[in-house]
């Protein structure tokens, strides 16, 4: 469980909302059987709504592992969608296209292999959507590298920003998570008060932040 709502209202979310199936479903199996790190169930659902509402052609992912959120997006979205995702750890990418592969996506999913920082220094072009759900302590970092690649009317989509509740309460903060605890909390201070973005942030899975944006990072005298 989480910290983040009620467990019983939890577990009765995820027992109500329908079952996944074919691959993705044995993804969600090997994550849990493998402890890697993928969207929850109601996150994987709400992200899927977000899809078919926005319509995105175009997303950057910033962190990969086995390649779940990609093929969710590219099953979604269809076979005109362009995907690219960042992922360091060698073992999840390979993991990672061999499910793209088996998915049919490998002309839709692009691994940019490497440190993150590095890779989107160099994404080029305009998203419609930017999900990040890499380093926790890092998310302001990444942000500043691709918030001017999102066109005006995307949507950001920040995962797992209230950490297990401790983002929300000092008395659930592990001593050894301190540091990411507060950049965390440095950076929703950000994305909420930013006169660019409108954002809302989510009690479910371990938290989400969606931030739509309304006009170009230093259009407004403020920004």
């Amino acid at each position: 469980m989480s910290n983040i709502v009620n467990n019983v209202v939890e577990d009765y979310i995820r027992h109500t909302l329908k079952d996944t199936e074919g691959l993705l479903k044995e993804l969600e199996i090997y994550a849990e059987e493998n402890s890697v790190p993928i969207v929850h169930k109601e996150v994987s659902d709400l992200l899927k709504v977000l899809l078919k509402m926005q319509k995105p052609k175009r997303i950057l992912e910033v962190g990969c592992a086995i390649g779940y959120s990609s093929i969710l997006f590219a099953t979604t979205c269809g076979e005109d969608s362009d995907i690219t995702t960042c992922e360091r750890n060698p073992v999840m990418i390979e993991k990672a296209k061999e499910n793209i592969k088996r998915a049919g996506f490998e002309n839709n999913i692009t691994i940019l292999e490497g440190d993150a920082v590095e890779q989107l220094k160099n994404v080029e072009g305009e998203f419609d959507m930017i999900f990040l759900d890499a380093a926790k302590g890092q998310y302001k970092l990444f942000y500043d590298l691709v918030i001017d690649k999102l066109k005006v009317g995307g949507v950001l989509i920040s995962d797992n920003i209230l950490y297990k509740g401790m983002i929300a309460s000092d008395d659930l903060v592990v001593r050894r998570k301190k540091t990411i605890v507060k950049r965390m909390r440095d950076y929703l201070d950000y994305i909420c008060n930013c006169d660019y973005l409108t954002t809302s942030l989510l009690p479910m899975g371990d938290g989400v932040a969606i931030s739509y944006k309304d006009s170009k990072r230093g259009e407004n005298k403020d920004a």
